[in-house]
Order: structure tokens, then C-alpha cells, then sequence
């Protein structure tokens, strides 16, 4: 059955970007694209879908944003303040309406707040807002503690502002953005047109569709059929391929996302400090970034980039391969007996998991799986469809490779929070350490900036001591499109792709290239 909705998914999404595609011949005067994403939809509720498909689309927004430099930027709010990091004024934009002609005042937005929390528990975590009072544009917000970081918090496109009061918001949910909701197909794709009354100015393009695709070499031929305009994460190996194409372009920016190991601590094998040290050796960094990435990408280190003025350096350079490898198991108790790991009598067998969407995740686990074959370890792999909820739901698992955007705020509290604390959103693993939540607690309660990158600091030390994940590599961000595309703006969060910029050349701008 699973065999055939895929297929019935894929001749779907065939037929709407062909569809699509003849729209754009018909209507040449009618400025539109199609953008080819790599994650699918089953909704488009913001406060609860994971791929952030409205706020990426352009039909919601957030009252902050993450501009280029990653520093906190005013959007649906004009401005915040507090004097003690606790209690919030915040000055909500006046003159935004929502799609449907209302304007968007401090009640609406208390409104749209309390629904995500009231829908994601772990917006509600985030957020951890005790009390909101709304007067006229002004929004006072009360939260549990001192939360000096609540602001970046304001970023997440779950907390997007749309208005509770319409129906059908899993499907059409009615926001602020530049573009509004034609119509939407679960799983393929989400067609938009441009909202005339957009507070900022109006869309330069009619319309756009953002498709899904979750077949990376399915994107490499939209592209060069011109069935999609831009399609993100092309197949590594396709790279050399659209570089010679003269009608394509080929971006590649450092994102803020880190592919990773999350280790299952539940497991009685990854548990123990020993087998992660052993699994964290075996990982060849710059076989992945050279061989699996074609380069685009760099070793990881810890979750953040190092430029980050948070992250952390290492004294000394990590020992790596199959004999620190090999050392660690023994240290362990681990023997080896007939080229099999052994420990208490029982065989070491792992089960990993990997997915698809990220087409270069299931290289990697098949590489740890041979290097780990080498040392007698038996690690099975299997693929599945969503990772998140297979994580999320099921317990028989020992590792799962998995990609995260660590820092989308520019700040290090919101990954170390979903990561490591009990019921931190990404804390899959069910890590559990008492210092580490200590030095958490004390980050969500910290002020200064100099003291806060201090405590982030001490985290990462633990992290790295424990062995807590293996960071693999930063990948990335490869998009690829066709020459007429204008003002496209690769994000480093990843959150805004289809912006009111956004736009096709003229005739004059192509001939005068």
C-alpha cells in the first residue's frame, strides 16, 4: 500500500508541475514560479507542521525574524522591550491585515499565540508565557521566569500570526504574509497568489507554487526540464551536471545545520559512554564532507558553526579511526570473539535509522555501518518515512541520523533547550544529564551576553565529554535554478524562501546579460 501512495504522490506532483508549467506559457505576462522543496507537507497548520511550509511559502509571518546577519529583526512587531526579562511590551505594527481584510491588532496576535501554544506543547515549553494582556496595538506578556532570550523565541515559525477565528487552518490558514492560499494538496504541493493589500508593498510575482519532492534526483529533472524554476538540495552527484547548464544556477551557502548522530539512551548498548566514544571514532568527518558532500559542506565540531562567538574550540584534536575505536570497546568490557562484539554474552547488534529527504544522511549511516562491520559490530539500517514521528513514538532504536538547525536565531538556548532538557521538542534520545540541565537553567535565566556564551560554552563541554551526539558535518545550503530567477535570497535559517522580492527577469534584464 505505502509502495502505491508514493506512487500516486509522485504522478501527482508530475502532473501539477507540468500543470504549472503550462500556466507560465499561457500567461507570459503573469510573473509566476515554482520552487521544489525537499520536505513534503501534510498540512500547512503553522503552529503545528515541522516544515514550516507557510512561513516559507510567504503566507504567514512572525513578529521577529532572523535578517541576513542573524540578528533579531522587527516584522509583525515594531519593536520589544523589557527591563527585567520577564515582563514584555511588545508594539505590534499598525496597518497589517490578514488575508481575509481584518486588521491584525495586540488581541489577535494574544489570539494566535495562545493557539500554537494550546496546539504544540512544545511551543508552549518555548514560549513559557504565564499570562498576556492585549491593548489595542500593544501586547504585554508575562513570562514563567526570567527569559532574556523570549524575543529570538518570537522567530519560530510555529508562533506564526494568522487569525483563529477562520476555518479549515490546516488546509487554509489565513496570515499576514505577501502571498495567500490558493489551494493546497496534502503531501504535493501548495499553490499561492499575491495579497494586494500586503502591509510591506505587494509581491512582485503573481503567483508561486512550492512543491514537494522528497526524491532528490526527482528535483534534478524538474529543474532541467523547467517543470520547477528553483529546486532546493539537488543530488550531490548532479552538481557538475547543472553547473555546465548555461540556463542554470548553482548557490551554495554555510547553513546553520548540522548532521548529526542522536544516540538512543534507552538503548542498554548506546547508554553506555564507552560504545558512544567507539561509534563517535569511527566517524570519517572528512570522507563525508569530501566524498558524500562533493565538498559542499565542512566538518562539525559541536552543534554551532565557529562563528558563532558561543561555540566551543577543543584543546586538542580528537582521536578518530578503528583503533581508538577499538580501544574504547575495551575499556568498555567489550570483547571480541570470532570477529563478532561481544559483552556480558550477548552480540552487539545496533539498529539505526536514516530517511530519505536528506539524501546524503543514508550515505552516512551505510559508512559507519561498514567501518563498524570492521570491529564486528552489527548495525542494521532501516529508512523511514518520517523521522521525527518515528522518533517521536517508537523506542526500538540505538542511533538515527538527523539534521538540525541549531542556531536559527542566532542564539544557542533554543537547541541546547530542545536537545538536552527532559522535555525539550528534539530530545529524542531521553538524555538526562544533571550538571548540563544545571547550566541550561541558569542560560535561560542569564542576561548578559558575556556570561551567556560562557554557560553555552560549559554545555558544549559536556556535550563533547559525554559524547551526548556525534556531530558529523555542517552541509551546505545548494539551490539550484534557472538564470531568469531575480532577488532570490538564500536564508541561512532556512525560513524565508518565498519572499515579496522574489521575481523573473524581464526581456531587457536577459539580453543586457
Amino acid at each position: 500500500m505505502i509502495k502505491y501512495k508514493h506512487f500516486f504522490i509522485l504522478i501527482l506532483s508530475a502532473f501539477l508541475l507540468v500543470a504549472c508549467s503550462s500556466a507560465k506559457e499561457n500567461n507570459p505576462n503573469q510573473k509566476n514560479l515554482t520552487l521544489l522543496f525537499n520536505f513534503s507537507a501534510d498540512t500547512i497548520d503553522p503552529h503545528i507542521d515541522r516544515t514550516y511550509t507557510a512561513l516559507r511559502s510567504g503566507v504567514t509571518e512572525t513578529l521577529i525574524k532572523i535578517n541576513e546577519n542573524l540578528k533579531l529583526s522587527p516584522w509583525l512587531a515594531e519593536s520589544w522591550e523589557s527591563e527585567d526579562g520577564r515582563m514584555w511590551k511588545i508594539h505590534i505594527r499598525k496597518g497589517v491585515k490578514f488575508h481575509n481584510g481584518k486588521l491584525v491588532d495586540a488581541e489577535a496576535v494574544k489570539n494566535s499565540l495562545q493557539r500554537a501554544m494550546d496546539e504544540n506543547p512544545a511551543i508552549k515549553a518555548a514560549l513559557k508565557i504565564k499570562k498576556m494582556e492585549a491593548k489595542e496595538q500593544i501586547l504585554f506578556i508575562e513570562t514563567e521566569d526570567i527569559f532574556p532570550s523570549f524575543p529570538s523565541e518570537l522567530v519560530h515559525p510555529n508562533t506564526a500570526i494568522i487569525d483563529v477565528n477562520e476555518k479549515d487552518i490546516d488546509k487554509k490558514p489565513i496570515g499576514t504574509g505577501p502571498f495567500q492560499i490558493s489551494s493546497f494538496t496534502s503531501g504535493v504541493s501548495l499553490q499561492v497568489k499575491r495579497f494586494e493589500d500586503y502591509w510591506d508593498g505587494k509581491a512582485r510575482l503573481a503567483q508561486a507554487t512550492f512543491a514537494f519532492n522528497e526524491d532528490a534526483n526527482a528535483r534534478y529533472l524538474a529543474i532541467k526540464s523547467g517543470d520547477a524554476d528553483i529546486i532546493f538540495r539537488p543530488p550531490i552527484e548532479s552538481m557538475e551536471e547543472l553547473k555546465k547548464d548555461k540556463n542554470i544556477r548553482v548557490q551554495a551557502v554555510p547553513s546553520l545545520r548540522v548532521h548529526q548522530l542522536t544516540m538512543n539512551m534507552r538503548s542498554p548498548f548506546m547508554s553506555d559512554i564507552y560504545m558512544r566514544k567507539a561509534i563517535d571514532s569511527l566517524l570519517d568527518r572528512k570522507e563525508v564532507v569530501e566524498h558524500v558532500l562533493n565538498g559542499q559542506g565542512s566538518v562539525a565540531s559541536g552543534p554551532f558553526l565557529s562563528d558563532f562567538p558561543f561555540s566551543f574550540s577543543y584543546e586538542k584534536e580528537i582521536t578518530t579511526g578503528i583503533n581508538a575505536a577499538r580501544q574504547y570497546l575495551e575499556q568498555g568490557g567489550y570483547v571480541f570473539e570470532n570477529g563478532k562484539l561481544k559483552k556480558n554474552g550477548n552480540y552487539v547488534q545496533l539498529k539505526m535509522l536514516t530517511y530519505s529527504a536528506r539524501p546524503e544522511l543514508p550515505i552516512i549511516a551505510q559508512l559507519l555501518q561498514a567501518r563498524a562491520k570492521e570491529l564486528g559490530i552489527d548495525i542494521s539500517i532501516q529508512q523511514v518515512e518520517n523521522i521525527d514521528e518515528y522518533l517521536t513514538n517508537m523506542s526500538d532504536w540505538d542511533i538515527a541520523t538527523y539534521s538540525n538547525l541549531t542556531a536559527p536565531r542566532g542564539d544557542s538556548s533554543y537547541y541546547l533547550n530542545a536537545t538536552y532538557m527532559k522535555q525539550g521538542a528534539l530530545n529524542y534520545g531521553g538524555v538526562t544529564h544533571k550538571r548540563l540541565t544545571q547550566i541550561i537553567d541558569e542560560l535561560n535565566k542569564t542576561m548578559d551576553e558575556k556570561k551567556r556564551n560562557e554557560l553555552t560554552r560549559e554545555a558544549l563541554q559536556i556535550i563533547h565529554d559525554e559524547v551526548l551526539h556525534s556531530f558529523v558535518v555542517y552541509p551546505h545550503i545548494v539551490v539550484a535554478y534557472k538564470d531568469y530567477v531575480k532577488n532570490l535570497v538564500i536564508d541561512k535559517s532556512e525560513y524565508y524562501m518565498i519572499t515579496k522580492d522574489l521575481d523573473v527577469k524581464n526581456e531587457d534584464e536577459k539580453n543586457n546579460e
